[in-house]
């Protein structure tokens, strides 16, 4: 594709100048690389409420292993 070239073309109907700007705005978004934000740090104090390992996975005898200690 050229400079010369449109990068899109209108096939039928009048757009108005708020229909263009939409369709341009909309195009333009969809084509940016997505910025993926790194997680919020988690405090040690926060950390140190969750538990290390998750509990029991259901199954038999999963319901007795949610009450034994660790």
């Amino acid at each position: 594709m050229s400079a010369e070239e449109p990068m899109f073309r209108i096939v039928r109907g009048v757009p108005t100048a708020e229909e263009l700007a939409a369709l341009v705005g909309a195009i333009v978004v969809r084509t940016r690389p997505v910025a993926v934000a790194a997680p919020a740090p988690v405090s040690h104090w926060a950390r140190s409420a969750r538990p290390a390992v998750a509990g029991p996975l259901a199954g038999p005898g999963a319901w007795r292993a949610s009450g034994l200690p660790r």
